[in-house]
């Protein structure tokens, strides 16, 4: 029997590393996902096969029916899948409790330098196929403030938190008629957002620095201008930029570039957010950053 599941990516907005402390965050779902099919099979184990976006295989494993434990234990990618499954079994013991081999298959829409969220797009759809909380899966594997989970499951922008320690969120509106002049430009790399998690958790963060950047993902649903969405877009960068005592990254690789750029996820890698015109884009583009997609091509 043939299972299909798909999951969207993930963009966050605002609200980097505040999020995981309860402050509002705003993110989009993008229009580049992830599927997983499952099949079944005569071979009693669980073959897994994952396809980039070219539709070359950049991973493949075979694991235990019974324990779930890979095969071949050298590639840390079949660990980190191996205990996603199990957690997944965990939380409900029916999950491939029976002696049938199945084969999985993953691809990718996006690449995968892109940051889009292979890890979160991975666990919603297990989670789909195991009948089990994507949230709570995310926490007992990969952990994380589950922003990335919340876009998995929605074709909407949305507001999200979380409170009392749970995830929180609601669809907003973004009543931007200026999308045109908004695109986002590949930094040639993807950051490991462990990392700048760790250097967060050293800084010193207070309750007026989270209400600043909550107001901001706030105010953006109230924003019918451009200008008044640079504002705001530079006001994030500058909190987030004295919070975690690293330069913006316009300071850092763009300084001669007149209009807003917006770091997007974890500093220093993956996408930015930039306004201008079609033509600003060939500054980057000179630059060595070919990879722009405009905002409506982005997201839903």
């Amino acid at each position: 029997m043939k299972k299909k599941f798909y999951s969207n990516g993930k963009l966050l907005l605002t609200g980097e590393y505040l999020v995981l402390d309860g402050a509002t965050a705003l993110a989009i779902p993008t229009k580049y996902g992830q599927s997983l099919e499952v099949l079944d099979s005569e071979i009693e184990a669980i073959q897994w096969k994952s396809i980039d976006n070219k539709g070359a295989v950049w991973f493949e494993a075979i694991y235990d029916l019974k324990n779930l434990a890979p095969k071949n234990t050298a590639n840390p990618i079949s660990k980190t899948l191996s205990t996603i499954l199990l957690t997944a079994r965990n939380l409900n013991p029916n999950f491939l409790s029976e002696d049938k081999g199945v084969s999985v298959n993953t691809k990718l829409d996006f690449p995968r330098n892109w940051g889009l969220g292979t890890s979160s797009t991975l666990i919603n759809n297990i989670a789909q196929w195991a009948k089990v909380d994507a949230f709570t899966l995310l926490t007992e594997s990969f952990g994380g403030s589950g922003y990335d989970i919340a876009a998995a499951q929605n074709n909407n922008p949305i507001l999200y938190s979380i409170e009392n320690k749970a995830p929180t969120f609601r669809k907003a509106h973004l009543p931007w008629d200026f999308i045109d002049s908004l695109f986002f430009v590949h930094l040639n790399k993807k950051q490991d957002s462990k990392a700048g998690i760790s250097r967060y958790r050293n800084a010193t963060v207070n309750e007026n620095d989270k209400q600043r950047i909550s107001d901001i993902s706030q105010k953006l649903l109230l924003c019918y201008t451009l200008s008044d969405f640079e504002k705001l877009m530079d006001a994030h960068e500058a909190v987030i930029s004295e919070i975690i005592k690293l330069p913006t990254i316009k300071k850092q690789l763009f300084t001669d570039y007149p209009k807003t750029i917006k770091s997007l996820g974890a500093w220093g890698g993956d996408f930015i957010l930039v306004t201008g015109s079609s033509s600003d884009m060939d500054y980057f583009k000179k630059k060595g950053f070919e990879t722009i997609i405009p905002f409506k091509e982005m997201i839903f």
